[in-house]
């Protein structure tokens, strides 16, 4: 009979590094929450800044109440208030949220979820964006109560879902998917 020498020690399934970014992706999900309001003036400061760049009519962010006023030298100039549940916090919370699980559940993929994270995180936003801008684009060509509602009701809500979706999907995939070197 062989004696046997001490059992291996199995590796950590956690590190405290990986527990450090689970910790912090709560934690970013809970200031999205709790920050809303200085998330959705963000929004909108993006929205001022890029009407800017495409408008030839006045601008102007009015940050206290989350507004962008567009249309300024027309016959028509409008505000757009960016309330709660139109901002693009609430599509990236539920990244924030399955990424911190993935990450806890399988720490040696803490790269790639970041990765993942990060670039659906910023098409959710830019997602966001062109929603805006599509909304500002209706009111300026159909007027402000058919543009509005057409902007804001279908073709906005439109522009969420998929790029919701899709950024959705982007998220999955990236932070799913073997690196080259694992296949």
């Amino acid at each position: 009979m062989a004696v046997a020498g001490p059992l291996p020690v199995p590796a950590p399934r956690t590190t405290p590094l990986s527990r450090a970014v689970v910790v912090g992706l709560v934690g970013l999900a809970v200031l999205l929450v709790v920050l809303n309001r200085a998330y959705r003036t963000g929004e909108m400061m993006l929205a001022s800044l890029i009407l800017r760049v495409v408008s030839s009519d006045g601008v102007h962010l009015a940050a206290h109440r989350q507004t962008v006023y567009f249309g300024l030298g027309s016959d028509r100039p409008f505000g757009l208030q960016m309330s709660p549940e139109c901002t693009s916090a609430f599509l990236v919370l539920p990244l924030l949220v399955v990424g911190a699980v993935m990450i806890a559940l399988r720490p040696r993929i803490a790269r790639r979820v970041l990765t993942a994270l990060l670039i659906a995180g910023l098409a959710v936003v830019l997602v966001n964006q062109l929603r805006i801008l599509t909304l500002v684009g209706l009111i300026e060509w159909l007027g402000t109560d058919r543009g509005y509602y057409w902007g804001h009701t279908l073709l906005g809500s439109m522009v969420s879902v998929i790029g919701g979706a899709a950024a959705l999907v982007l998220f999955v995939w990236l932070s799913t998917r073997k690196p080259k070197g694992e296949r």
